[in-house]
């Protein structure tokens, strides 16, 4: 098949479960920045796949409901993406209750994987680990797979991806309230989230870092490589919440951290303030241990002394 005309020539498909997003912390997600995301380094979009459930019978009695979802699917299909809807239907349990279900998960399996073929990379927007085995799959044909979600994410499903990105960490995927009306994500006086890469127990501070856009090179975490998408801000333990600073989870590249860039003392690089920890019910068994290596050797960083390279 020839592929079509693009200065990477790579190909992508897109598969979101949006209910799993919007129930675990994605809820308000931008899908046209979620695409950006998913297509960066000038990859085509092959299939943009959205599988949503609809009720039929709640649209039938509820107004409010009928045109919020179809003003929903027609923003989606504004974007480009394809929506497939699966229809809720309705189940009595053994207590007498009524139970909603509308499992999208073997379309998306099975569309994932006959389309594939048409692809060179598959980006899964979900966080349940029923996918593991779809992952998997698509590897052993030869396909890279990437995950995207927000909490609640599987452990296995995180570890199989050849990459997995908090959606949280996207620039402007996820709305930050507190910066409406502010400077844009990543300029001094704005709201942007990261994470911890490294930490100072005796000196009690730490650095950052943030991704600034959304670009091809991605594994680019050294900020003083070429082309890097990251920068990182300097952040005194003072400025984190007190159950962050009491449970000792720093470093570590699972715990989501918010704050606002501000500039460092006497003008030497930027520091981070207002810190909130927009995950904390993150289990202990994600947290990733420190690193005890870095692949760079240490230099001064930020216009502070002492402080190491950033590690891979």
């Amino acid at each position: 098949m020839t592929r079509a005309a693009g200065r990477s020539g790579l190909r992508v498909g897109l598969y979101v479960d949006v209910a799993n997003l919007a129930m675990n912390g994605g809820f308000g997600m931008r899908y046209d920045v979620l695409r950006e995301f998913a297509c960066r380094g000038d990859t085509e979009p092959i299939r943009l796949n959205a599988y949503a459930s609809f009720d039929a019978e709640r649209a039938e009695r509820d107004h409010v409901y009928r045109h919020a979802q179809l003003g929903f699917h027609s923003a989606l299909r504004d974007f480009g993406y394809k929506v497939i809807l699966k229809r809720v239907r309705w189940y009595t349990d053994e207590a007498g209750r009524e139970i909603p279900k509308a499992n999208v998960d073997l379309d998306l399996a099975v569309d994932a994987l006959l389309q594939s073929q048409n692809t060179d990379r598959v980006v899964l927007a979900t966080g349940d680990g029923d996918f593991v085995q779809v992952v998997r799959a698509l590897q052993d044909r030869g396909y890279r797979v990437e995950v995207i979600a927000f909490d609640n994410v599987s452990t296995d499903l995180r570890q199989e991806a050849d990459l997995f990105v908090s959606g949280y960490l996207v620039p402007n995927l996820l709305a930050i309230p507190r910066a409406r009306g502010g400077p844009p994500w990543g300029q001094v006086g704005s709201f942007a989230r990261g994470v911890c890469y490294h930490h100072d127990d005796d000196k009690s501070f730490g650095f950052i870092r943030y991704l600034t856009t959304v670009e091809a090179e991605l594994w680019k975490t050294d900020t003083r490589q070429p082309g890097s998408p990251y920068r990182t801000v300097f952040c005194h333990d003072s400025e984190l919440p007190e159950a962050l600073r009491l449970s000792n989870r720093l470093p570590s590249r699972d715990v989501i951290l918010e704050f606002k860039i501000v500039e460092g003392e006497q003008g030497k690089g930027h520091k981070a303030v207002e810190v909130t920890w927009v995950n904390p019910r993150t289990p202990p068994r994600l947290l990733t241990p420190p690193a005890t290596n870095s692949t760079h050797p240490p230099v001064p960083n930020q216009g502070q002394d002492d402080v190491p390279a950033e590690e891979m």
